[in-house]
């Protein structure tokens, strides 16, 4: 059955499920007080509006692809699937919705054997939603996507992000943010790794590195990325860029400068 898959129509359904999460979480950003909200960690929250959306997206999903697992940031489904597994993170940038900042997304990626065939990210203060699935372009809201041209860092708008708690790198971190500031058009921190990698597919973006990632923060956009033309590793170089905590994303054109740069600094 599972050889058959047809991913465009799975991935139009999983654009479904995310819009659905989406417009619960955009209802609820009307009446939510921070009183609502809870801290797993230093610097790490979640609301009911989290907890809410990702039971959304695991009961459709469970009827949408019955046999897969599920890797969630709220530990909503925790069942591992042997050939394929979600990837969820219902509300990425949760202290920017606490704050009644943009950008919030949810996140949707499918694992098939550790490699990811679908991603769905859904941005939704601006109501876009980015998506690709395996051998396909790239796309949002329906259109055609690619990564931008800039071919250059010194040309190059970068994103980055800081960690919540894992502050062993951040010297280093700090310096590399230096450099990138003094030889690029600019450094951005939006405050949601989907939303910077969704952004790197479009060509707002020319690159994007950040440490202390998790599995569902990057799953949906670094397949989305990928499909835009784009290129992914970690620090090294390597392909541990979903699980290893760490990323880099760029166009293909900037990439290898970029890396080198990131490399030299916090490899």
């Amino acid at each position: 059955m599972y050889n058959m898959i047809d991913y465009q129509h799975l991935c139009s359904q999983v654009c479904d499920v995310a819009k659905q999460a989406g417009n619960f979480i955009r209802h609820e950003s009307g009446a939510f007080s921070s009183k609502s909200v809870e801290v797993k960690g230093l610097h790490n929250f979640v609301t009911y509006v989290d907890k809410g959306a990702e039971k959304i997206i695991v009961d459709r999903l469970l009827k949408i692809l019955p046999e897969a697992g599920f890797i969630t940031e709220e530990g909503t489904n925790t069942t591992f699937g042997e050939r394929f597994n979600w990837v969820i993170d219902p509300l990425d940038g949760t202290t920017n919705f606490i704050h009644g900042l943009p950008p919030y997304a949810v996140s949707i990626g499918l694992l098939e054997n550790s490699c990811p065939v679908l991603g769905v990210v859904y941005e939704i203060t601006l109501d876009e939603c980015f998506y690709a699935w395996k051998d396909s372009p790239a796309y949002l809201n329906g259109k055609e996507i690619h990564v931008s041209d800039g071919a250059q860092v010194q040309d190059a708008l970068i994103a980055t992000g800081f960690p919540y708690y894992d502050y062993h790198l951040m010297k280093p971190y700090i310096h590399c943010l230096e450099h990138f500031l003094k030889n690029s058009h600019g450094v951005r921190r939006l405050g949601s790794a989907a939303a910077d990698l969704a952004y790197v597919a479009c060509g707002r973006f020319e690159a994007f590195y950040e440490y202390g990632l998790n599995p569902w923060d990057v799953a949906g956009g670094a397949m989305i990325l990928q499909q835009a033309g784009g290129r992914l590793s970690d620090f090294s170089g390597g392909n541990s860029y979903i699980f290893g905590k760490e990323l880099v994303a760029a166009n293909s054109a900037v990439f290898d400068e970029f890396l080198k740069t990131v490399s030299l600094y916090l490899k």
